[in-house]
């Protein structure tokens, strides 16, 4: 059995977007409008203000949780209006 290989980011690739309130900038793909892929680097998670925010938040020095920053979701749906950023599979 053959692995099919992975095509998807040569048919949409992943675009940059950069978030309205720190200016971190991340690597996104919208393949849906329910499904959002994000790149982050090490220096964006260290600028991202809600990232470092839930971090301070956490309790016995663990990790804590983050799931998304609210502020960049904001920004990605900027990118999806402005036509910066295509949704692959815009049916709804």
């Amino acid at each position: 059995m053959s692995v099919r290989p992975d095509i998807r980011l040569d048919d949409a690739p992943m675009v940059p977007v950069t978030c309205a309130r720190c200016g971190a900038g991340v690597q996104v793909r919208k393949s849906s409008w329910n499904q959002t892929s994000v790149q982050w680097t090490s220096p964006v998670l260290e600028q991202c203000e809600e990232r470092c925010t839930a971090g301070k938040l956490a309790t016995n020095g663990g990790r804590g949780v983050f799931l998304a920053c609210s502020a960049l979701r904001d920004s990605i749906v900027d990118a999806v209006r402005a036509g910066t950023l295509p949704v692959v599979d815009d049916t709804l």
